[in-house]
């Protein structure tokens, strides 16, 4: 009986979105939902097989626009961190400013940046920054707070300087905040660059739900919302598996608290 509380409680999560699933697949069987604008699971699977050609060559618009912009805003937000960090009064200009720029709308965002910038990768690109920009520079930073204290003074008293305890204390310690802001990063990445080209773009897969939309084919539509999710999941996974690798001894700390 234990070992099957223990299996429920570990694919708690898995088991409930199946069940969620089928139940959404049983409603629209019995017709109690709109299936010509609400499709079942099982129309989505099958528009996202069939349609897999436009989805593979909108979707290589939408990976590219997502990942320059996140490894842009990942320099930046290194670059952005070391320098609040070693300078004070830098840190308390700009820390309320970052806060600011979470509280403007994506979508009041991308038009402007699409007015000034044009209708190619550019205004995308930039918005992607913009958006993945705040978790990681705001998490790095907590790890430079929340470094050891006693190693900071003892390289300290040994004649370290700024950049030596910043190197050998300060950014090993933030890995671990970095990888958990990335996380939050990569799907806000990919959810970007499609606002983006719901405003303007002539490709990708933004412009490609905006086209089905207007077709009346839901069933695509929602094929692109479920492709955007799980493109989203998968690189979430990575991110997690990257961080295994580059800081094991925290996932082994995890596993033994857990």
């Amino acid at each position: 009986m234990k070992k099957y509380q223990n299996i429920a409680n570990k694919y708690a999560g898995l088991i409930f979105g199946l069940t969620l699933i089928l139940l959404w697949e049983f409603s629209g069987y019995m017709g109690w939902l709109p299936r010509f604008i609400i499709p079942t699971p099982s129309q989505i699977i099958t528009a996202l097989v069939n349609d897999r050609a436009n989805l593979w060559d909108n979707s290589r618009v939408t990976l590219l626009q997502a990942f320059i912009g996140l490894g842009i805003g990942i320099v930046l937000a290194f670059i952005l961190a070391i320098v609040m960090d070693l300078i004070e009064w830098l840190n308390r200009a700009l820390y309320p400013m970052l806060i600011v720029t979470q509280t403007i709308p994506t979508v009041a965002i991308a038009p402007i940046l699409v007015l000034l910038l044009g209708y190619d990768m550019t205004p995308k690109i930039v918005l992607v920054v913009l958006t993945t920009l705040f978790p990681i520079i705001i998490s790095i930073l907590n790890g430079f707070a929340n470094s050891d204290q006693d190693a900071v003074r003892l390289l300290q008293l040994m004649g370290a300087n700024l950049w030596q305890v910043l190197l050998h204390v300060k950014l090993p310690n933030s890995l671990s905040y970095f990888f958990s802001g990335l996380r939050v990063s990569v799907s806000y990445a990919f959810v970007s660059s499609v606002v983006a080209e719901w405003l303007g773009g002539f490709e990708g897969l933004g412009v490609y739900m905006i086209q089905t939309k207007k077709a009346f084919a839901y069933d695509k539509m929602f094929a692109v919302i479920v492709l955007i999710s799980l493109i989203s999941l998968f690189f979430m996974w990575v991110v997690s598996l990257l961080e295994r690798v580059f800081i094991p001894w925290m996932y082994r700390e995890r596993k033994i608290r857990f």
